[in-house]
Parts: structure tokens; C-alpha cells; sequence
């Protein structure tokens, strides 16, 4: 007797792709033993259910990882990502293959280790402002770029009052309140380093404290720009549990492989395809 047919022809092979990259997954977590999802997107409040939706049904006796690609977002949805995955396994690895900014080095922060690729980098802590254009978002500016130009346009129209019809144009979407939440996020960026550090049980108190210390220079105050990198040798010496990934290692080939196909699909680095996958969940688009 025949076996039932679950799927027909045509979705078959509509969602080849989908079926084939979960099947990497399931290879990898038979292959290591853990649990393993994938999140390749910017870091917003809207995407934290789609996260549940991974994490559900996750054994918290087994290890998490994480394969990761972001160039940043929203902190604080960073930090409740960061919890939320801690609840769901015994320890926690995010896998860095390409770039993980910003908000996503705060979901870095709170991992037991770090698993960075050749090409993988962590990025500044810069908070992401949405800008509106007639009540639409129309992109993200940096919180840190947005304070700098403000400060610059008063110097200059300081030294040059004829100025001011030129700034103001230039800094048209720049009002009070979004140059008010561009400081707050700045303020808050040092404590929510350190929640994310205290997320996990790698580190006491003092541990976090001294930590989050050493760490405020480089990923907060010195960066000048929201792509400046952080590699792997960087992170190492700033104290931070990072492994580099061995390029010829049967785990990292399939990693790669499973990578390349989100890479294929043009989720990255362009991010019109969020991505969040798991072997028994998929939300692409």
C-alpha cells in the first residue's frame, strides 16, 4: 500500500528551498545535539512573537544556538530576545557568520559563547531611531548621528547665523522629541549592556560590573560609525567569550551551507527577507 501523500506536487516544489535549509538544521542539531534556530533580521518589538513562535517547543535541557545576522534595532527587544532564549536551554551560543550591530551585540552579550565566522563581526552599540515621512517609517537613523548633527548645525549656525535656513531644511525630520529619544537611547545604552551580560550565570556581579566597564569605551563612546567592526581577536580582548569558527570543521562547513542558502535567497545583507526558521517552524518574507 501506497504512503499517503502529504504535500502536493506543486507547493513541493514551491517550498523546496524552505524544507531543504530545515533539513540542514535538523542535520546540524543531530550532528552537535542541540537546538537550532536562525534569526536573520533587524531586531524590532514586532518580530518578538515570530521568536516565540522558534522557542516554544524547545527542550531547556539541551544547549541553544542561535545563528544570527542583524545590523542592529531596538535594544530593549534585544534584551527580552536574549531572556527569552536563556528560559529555553542550558546554555546559550549565538553564531556569527556575517554581522550582528548594535542591538544584536546586546543579544551577543548575553550568550554563554560567541561562535564567530572568518568573516563574522559585532558592531557598536548604537540605538536605531525610526524616521517617519507623513506618518510612514522610511528607514533608521543612528541614535548617535542624530545627536552629532543637531550638535554641529547649532555650532555652525552659532558661527554663521545666514546658516540657519540651511540646517533647518537638512534637520527638517529632527524635532525636539526625536532629538530628546536619540539622548535617552544613548543614556540607556550602558544599562542595557549590562542586563544582557547578567542574563546568563557566566558572570557574578562584579564580574558584570567590571565588564560592562571595560566594554563602555568601545562599543559605546569611541565608535564614530554605526559599521565600524568588531572582529572576533577584538572581542577576545575585550573579555568576551568568543570562539573563532574552524573554517574546515564538519559543523562549520554545514553551517555555511545552510548560511548560503539565506544568503541566495536575499535576505542579506539587504534584509527584504526576515528570516526566523527552526526544524519545525518557518516564517521567510
Amino acid at each position: 500500500m501506497s504512503e499517503p501523500v502529504t504535500r502536493t506536487p506543486l507547493f513541493g516544489a514551491e517550498q523546496a528551498p524552505r524544507y531543504e535549509r530545515q533539513s540542514l538544521i535538523a542535520q546540524y542539531q543531530e550532528m552537535v545535539g542541540v537546538n537550532l534556530i536562525v534569526v536573520i533580521d533587524d531586531i524590532m518589538p514586532v518580530r518578538m512573537t515570530i521568536l516565540e513562535e522558534l522557542l516554544f517547543d524547545c527542550d531547556p535541557a539541551k544547549d541553544l544556538h542561535v545563528l544570527l545576522a542583524s545590523p542592529g534595532g531596538d535594544g530593549e527587544t534585544a534584551l527580552r530576545m536574549v531572556r527569552s532564549m536563556q528560559l529555553r536551554c542550558k546554555e546559550l551560543t549565538v553564531i556569527v557568520p556575517d554581522m550582528a550591530k548594535s542591538a544584536a551585540t546586546i543579544l551577543c552579550l548575553g550568550a554563554h559563547r560567541i561562535l564567530m565566522g572568518p568573516g563574522g563581526d559585532l558592531g557598536p552599540i548604537d540605538p536605531q531611531m525610526i524616521r517617519y515621512s507623513n506618518g510612514r517609517p522610511v528607514g533608521a537613523s543612528s541614535a548617535k548621528e542624530i545627536v552629532a548633527a543637531v550638535d554641529e548645525a547649532e555650532e555652525r549656525v552659532t558661527r554663521n547665523p545666514s546658516t540657519v535656513g540651511l540646517f533647518a531644511s537638512l534637520l527638517s525630520e529632527v524635532n525636539m522629541l526625536v532629538l530628546q529619544q536619540a539622548k535617552s537611547a544613548l543614556a540607556r545604552s550602558e544599562s542595557l549592556m549590562a542586563e544582557a551580560l547578567k542574563s546568563t550565570d557566566r558572570l557574578t556581579p562584579k564580574g558584570v560590573k567590571d565588564l560592562t566597564r571595560r566594554l563602555q569605551a568601545p562599543l559605546i563612546k569611541v565608535p564614530t560609525s554605526h559599521s565600524a567592526v568588531i572582529t572576533a581577536d577584538d572581542a577576545l580582548d575585550l573579555g568576551l567569550p568568543v570562539e573563532k569558527a574552524d573554517p574546515a570543521s564538519a559543523e562549520w562547513r554545514l553551517l555555511w551551507s545552510l548560511w548560503s542558502r539565506y544568503f541566495a535567497l536575499g535576505c542579506f545583507p539587504a534584509g527584504n527577507v526576515p528570516i526566523y526558521e527552526a526544524v519545525r517552524a518557518s516564517h521567510a518574507g
